[in-house]
């Protein structure tokens, strides 16, 4: 509701949000939205969160995962290939300028290439955007509200709702 406010803006961020999270890549769609969530979590945006885990768990991402990579990533579950993703993701949200080569170098020692890690950055920078907008503008939903998009997003992979009908 919030992004129809700008509909001029709301559908470029739209198309761009579909491309990100359900494009081409060599990241899953479970992958990226646990890519999501997490950093929605380190950014304290509850709605984000609540909403990209929920999806992420639609998607089958174990729902304890969640609990497990914010206690620490490296004793977590998580697959080992997408620790030096996630970690990626915890310093470009919490300190962007502290990324260095390095960084990059570990996800590729994983076994991603380089359009994977501009996937990864790529996720990052929308959570991140999106994340100022709901918290900016007071966006909030209860917990069922917050799993039912969830749920509406999983099933819809980004597609818009149909357009409500006209009466003629």
């Amino acid at each position: 509701q919030m992004l129809m406010r700008t509909p001029d803006r709301a559908g470029p961020l739209l198309d761009y949000t579909r491309a990100v999270m359900r494009g081409a890549s060599a990241f899953t769609p479970a992958e990226r939205e646990l890519i999501f969530a997490y950093g929605s979590y380190l950014n304290s945006c509850r709605y984000c969160y609540g909403m990209h885990q929920v999806v992420a768990e639609a998607l089958g991402i174990d729902s304890d995962l969640f609990g497990e990579i914010v206690e620490d990533i490296g004793t977590s579950r998580v697959d080992e290939k997408m620790k030096p993703v996630l970690r990626l993701v915890e310093k470009l949200t919490l300190t962007p300028n502290r990324v260095v080569q390095a960084d990059a170098d570990a996800i590729f020692a994983a076994g991603w290439d380089e359009d994977s890690y501009v996937d990864a950055v790529s996720v990052c920078a929308l959570h991140n955007f999106m994340n100022r907008m709901v918290d900016g503008t007071g966006v909030m939903l209860d917990d069922d509200a917050l799993h039912q998009g969830g749920l509406r997003i999983a099933k819809s992979n980004y597609d818009p709702p149909p357009a409500p009908p006209t009466d003629q």
